[in-house]
């Protein structure tokens, strides 16, 4: 299967002032594609062609470090994307806001301790709620990694690559996560892959 990058459901000015146009343009059409034409280059004549997209992820993870960053990044970013919409935040479905109480304690706290797992994530990767054994976990993790390569599937991810907030944010880190959590979070799509991941 080879990788293609999606289209944005949404207009490159619609996360403003949050996130804006110029980091859109640059994170997506330039960073994005650079992961679908490098893993798709890396994916010619390996073992893993054809197969699933998570299947290339979890299999190249440990073997085919080019292919599983590329791929890895495809993935985080193809769901990335639709974690985002405009005027997002708010309500979080009843379903997910039970789980998210149940594993955390409570919705603030979930939201504190996901915030700061995208704080100190050293240099680059992600913060994440994932569910594992059934429960709703803050995780982080390096690079391109995925939570699918350690049995949890991720539900909620945000990108701390600098290439993600440093031209709206520089070096503001905690305030872009802050931003990202109060403001552009898709809790309905958040709900709809808790739903599947709990299946």
């Amino acid at each position: 299967m080879s990788f293609t990058l999606p289209e944005l459901t949404y207009s490159y000015d619609a996360l403003a002032p949050y996130m804006s146009r110029e980091t859109l343009e640059f994170h997506h059409d330039k960073h994005h594609l650079a992961y679908v034409n490098n893993g798709n280059n890396l994916l010619k004549g390996t073992e893993w062609e054809g197969k699933s997209l998570e299947e290339i992820v979890k299999g190249s993870f440990g073997k085919n470090a080019g292919l599983f960053n590329n791929a890895g990044q495809h993935y985080n970013h193809l769901h990335f994307w639709k974690w985002l919409k405009p005027n997002g935040g708010g309500a979080i479905p009843g379903n997910l806001e039970k789980a998210i109480v149940d594993g955390l304690g409570s919705v603030e706290k979930a939201k504190e301790d996901f915030i700061q797992a995208g704080v100190t994530q050293f240099g680059s990767g992600w913060a994440w709620l994932v569910v594992k054994d059934g429960k709703v976990i803050v995780a982080k993790t390096a690079n391109g990694e995925s939570p699918l390569v350690h049995g949890a599937t991720p539900i909620l991810g945000v990108d701390v690559w600098e290439h993600s907030y440093y031209i709206d944010y520089r070096n503001r880190r905690p305030d872009y996560l802050k931003a990202f959590v109060d403001n552009l979070v898709n809790w309905d799509y958040v709900a709809e892959l808790y739903e599947a991941a709990v299946k």
